[in-house]
Order: structure tokens, then sequence, then C-alpha cells
């Protein structure tokens, strides 16, 4: 997910810039040589920035293309930044950030060059503009069954830094997965802010207030904000364990970090390259699942080997159909699946 939001967008804006016709850039076998992602932040969160920007540079490597990153570019105007690689000869742009889908598409309708952008599913436009809305909802769906399992003191928290499709598809599996393991469990969710992406200070708030409300296993979604709320859970009184999203701060962990749904966007970029050169961009929407291990459920030394076991089992009725995991992006859905909601600041 991304700041501004990543994910506040209308649904009118995109819609006018294809009206103008002007988007035509034409389904073609593209020749691509170089490949440009755009991200709010700089790539060193262990999450949305830092996985996207290390995907984008891997597929880079497997064609042999050029990388263009544009980092750190923050949550305003990027119109002047994605002008720039496109006159610098980027072949795809990616604007990892939903806070980027009016401006990007302008400027690759300007320039003539194929863009894609996140949660605006429905938006794809052949040669043109593709959606990778993605979603790890299979493996927050066992996150929540590994939350109940680690949990002593039968309450556990969800704190989010918005409310963007991603992060409600997975609050909810989340959710459902602590149902279906012990549905005696209480979960407590709180919104930091509308779009609280970066907000690190806020998320230790938050998640401070959910662990004074008796939750001892924090499932996180905040990007920059989690490093606030892997922060309260470090300085928790009780021992509290933290479940984050999107990649691995392995590295950062002082014993609280439980695990992580993590994604890998590689496949997703490599079918990007790959439809552009086969004349198939924009014509369908990118995933990420557990059958293609794009959707993965960390698994740290913390996990006692019993309940990983137990875990891989779900995986595999996941991956065969025998137990359904939805997609519930809806955000009065996903809350009505809480035992208690803070909504946060108004929205």
């Amino acid at each position: 997910m991304n700041r501004i939001s990543r994910r506040l967008m209308t649904a009118t804006a995109i819609a006018a810039v294809l009206a103008t016709g002007a988007f035509a850039v034409g389904a073609q076998a593209a020749d691509v040589k170089k490949i440009a992602v755009m991200t709010p932040e700089d790539p060193t969160d262990y999450g949305w920035n830092q996985q996207g920007f290390d995907a984008a540079k891997a597929v880079a490597e497997k064609f042999g293309l050029e990388f263009m990153p544009a980092t750190g570019l923050g949550y305003g105007d990027v119109h002047p930044q994605a002008r720039e690689l496109a006159d610098d000869g980027a072949s795809l742009i990616i604007a990892h950030a939903s806070g980027y889908n009016t401006a990007v598409p302008e400027v690759g309708a300007e320039k003539k060059v194929p863009v894609a952008i996140v949660d605006k599913e429905g938006a794809g436009v052949p040669g043109v503009l593709a959606d990778y809305t993605l979603s790890g909802h299979e493996g927050a769906y066992m996150a929540g069954a590994l939350a109940v399992k680690m949990s002593k003191s039968k309450t556990v928290g969800i704190v989010v830094s918005g409310e963007p499709p991603s992060w409600n598809s997975q609050s909810a599996a989340f959710a459902n997965g602590v149902k279906a393991t012990d549905p005696g469990v209480k979960i407590l969710y709180a919104v930091i802010g509308p779009a609280a992406y970066a907000d690190a200070a806020g998320g230790k708030r938050v998640t401070e207030q959910l662990i004074g409300a008796g939750a001892d296993v924090i499932f996180g979604q905040g990007d920059g904000a989690s490093f606030g709320m892997l922060q309260a859970v470090e300085t928790a009184k009780n021992k509290t364990w933290f479940i984050d999203v999107i990649g691995d701060k392995t590295k950062i962990d002082k014993g609280n970090l439980l695990s992580s749904v993590v994604w890998d966007m590689v496949p997703v970029y490599t079918q990007m390259v790959e439809d552009l050169k086969a004349d198939k961009f924009g014509t369908h929407e990118y995933a990420i699942s557990l059958k293609d291990n794009s959707v993965a459920l960390l698994h740290t030394k913390h996990i006692p080997d019993d309940v990983w076991k137990s875990l891989e089992d779900l995986r595999a009725k996941i991956i065969d159909g025998s137990v359904k995991v939805d997609r519930i992006e809806d955000a009065q859905k996903v809350r009505a699946l809480m035992s208690s909601v803070d909504p946060g600041p108004a929205q």
C-alpha cells in the first residue's frame, strides 16, 4: 500500500483522461528497454516501498533492462517526475502509489508511455494502462490462525494506516482466520487515520491503545507507520507479538516479530514486461497468491514447530479450495467482523 493516499483517487479522474482519446498509445507489442518505478518514500521500509523497488530492480536485471528508480517522491504532484522518466525513455512506468493514479496516467497519455497503477481495479486499457491491485488475504487468514494460537489474553488487535482495498481484504481475512480458529477470541480494530501510511507516531499511539485494551498480538498494516506499531509492541509491559505485512523486518527484530504476510511482486512485474512484449498489457488484472508463493507467511524462530505444521496444513487447504478465503474490500463489511472498532479521525 501509500500515502496521500497510495489509495485515494476518484474514479472520474482516470475516466476523464481516457475519455480524451489522447491516451491511445495503441495496443501493440512493445520493445521494452527501460523500466521505471515511482515510490512516495525511500525503499528502506521493509514494506511497500522497498518491495516495489526491489521487485522492479530484479525484473530489470532479469530481462536486461535499464532500471529507472524515482523514490522518496512524497505525496504531492508528481507530474514533473513522471514526465522526466518518460523523456528519459521509460518503456513502462510503475506508479507505486494510488495517490499517483491521476498524474502518471496523464503523463503516460501525453508521452505515449504505458503505465501501471494500483488500487484501481477495472481501469485497464490495452497497451496503455494496467492495474495491479494486490491482496495478501490468503496469507492474512493464516496470520489470524497464528495469532489465536500465540495469544494468551485471547484478545488480538488490527491496526491499519488507512482503509484501502488491500488493507481491507487482509483485515477481513485475518478476522475470519481468527474466528475460524477460535470464535471466542476478541478482535480489536483501530484506524490511525484516512491516509496515515507514514505516520509512525500515530502507529505507536494507536497500537499502545489496543495493547492497553488487552491485545497481545497485533496485526499491523502501515508502511512507514508500521515502525511505530513495532515500537509499541517492543516496549509493551507484557509480552506482545507483532505480525507485519508485505516485507520482512527480521533484520531489525528485537524479539517481537512473530511473522509477516510477505508479498513478492517480482512475478507481477515480470508478467507486465512479458505482457508488453506480447501485446497483452492492460488486458487483465494482476494478482498474488499462496499457490505460486507470491504470498507467504514468514516463518520466524518464534513460531513453535507444531503451530507451524498446523499453518502449513491450513495453507494446503486454502490452495486446494477446501478452505475458502473471501476477498472483502468494503470497509464497513470489514468493521462488522470486529469485536470493537476505533475508526480514527473523521474521514
